[in-house]
């Protein structure tokens, strides 16, 4: 029987949270990752990683209903209707990328959520009201239909947070990178 089907104490609570970080932190880098790999990297047994989640199936699935809360939480956290519309999405960006292993574990492969009930998919509703709210504040381009640009910042968010978690860019290049790409594009000046 799976841990997480009874009360937790204290240590079991912080064992599976770093079991379940761990594996969007390996599945964000490598999809075919294994789970002894997955058992290394949140530095448990693979007989305790199996005490917790039976199977690898029900891993990625408690993992990304763990990230979608993480997720969720964070853009709590970020007021996005709170300030001008300009500070609110940098707070966005500034709170999003430091979990931007789950952001990529969560969005870089459309089939993660494929299981998921609507219920308790990612609530799309603070970015894209944001979005709006800057739509009509004059900041924001109105021609783009909000989903538009809401797919494009997380686009660049999984695309960057990606780079980094292989090397390719430097992580405290991120947030700087997407707000002066989504506050001015890609032009000069």
């Amino acid at each position: 029987m799976d841990v997480e089907c009874r009360e937790l104490t204290g240590a079991q609570s912080r064992t599976r949270a770093a079991i379940l970080d761990a594996t969007a932190s390996v599945l964000a880098r490598d999809r075919t990752a294994t789970l002894p790999e997955i058992a290394a990297a949140a530095q448990v047994a693979r007989s305790t990683l199996h005490r917790y989640f039976a199977d690898r199936d029900r891993l990625i699935y408690e993992t990304t209903l763990d990230s979608i809360r993480v997720i969720s939480d964070i853009l709590a956290i970020a007021a996005t209707d709170e300030g001008s519309a300009v500070d609110a999405m940098r707070r966005v960006i500034t709170t999003l990328v430091p979990e931007g292993d789950r952001i990529v574990f969560l969005f870089a492969d459309p089939a993660v959520l494929r299981d998921i009930p609507a219920e308790q998919l990612p609530d799309s509703a603070p970015v894209r009201n944001l979005i709006i709210r800057g739509q009509q504040e004059g900041v924001f381009a109105p021609e783009l239909a909000p989903e538009w640009i809401r797919i494009a910042l997380f686009g660049m968010l999984v695309k960057a947070c990606s780079e980094a978690a292989h090397g390719t860019v430097p992580r405290h290049s991120i947030v700087p990178s997407i707000i002066r790409i989504f506050e001015r594009g890609v032009t000069a000046g």
